[in-house]
């Protein structure tokens, strides 16, 4: 006889997802019209567990924007988008051990940290690079005023994003 796995069934799965992107769009939905501004699509996708680059944003704003954009975005057309988004684990974070061999990279003398000169460095001219406003609450987060460094493993230890 084959085992019977406990768990809830899919049709619940995708509901307790549905309410919690329902959720997470009605904090923004200021008018409850079920609408939100534009711009605060990337705020709810992130306080759903998700982190997607810039260009992945963009992408998933074009998949829900109305033909002719009006700046706001229907739930109706996010909650598809998103509950998918979700159930296939797309975005996920970086696991910590991925963020630790980053950090090490940079890291040329191998001392434990980066100076502040460094990570802006870093942070600005590679890659995807972050604005003056997320460099600036980034720093206020990572570096020892009394070192002017980050201590990259306790900088990650506050990044990572528990995943239950």
């Amino acid at each position: 006889m084959a085992e019977e796995k406990e768990g809830p069934a899919p049709e619940a799965i995708i509901a307790d997802i549905q309410k919690k992107i329902t959720d997470a769009f009605e904090v923004f939905d200021h008018e409850c019209n079920k609408t939100v501004d534009v711009r605060e699509i990337g705020t709810i996708i992130r306080s759903l567990g998700c982190c997607p680059s810039e260009g992945e944003l963009h992408d998933m704003l074009a998949e829900v924007e109305e033909e002719e954009p009006t700046g706001y975005i229907r739930l109706e057309k996010f909650l598809p988008m998103m509950t998918k988004v979700l159930m296939e684990r797309r975005y996920r974070p970086i696991p910590e051990d991925v963020l630790l061999r980053a950090f090490e990279v940079l890291d040329a003398n191998k001392c434990g940290h980066l100076t502040k000169e460094e990570l802006v460095k870093y942070m600005t001219e590679e890659g995807e690079p972050f604005t003056q406003e997320e460099m600036e609450e980034m720093l206020s987060a990572a570096v020892d005023p009394e070192t002017n460094t980050v201590r990259y493993r306790d900088y990650i230890t506050m990044m990572v994003v528990d995943e239950n």
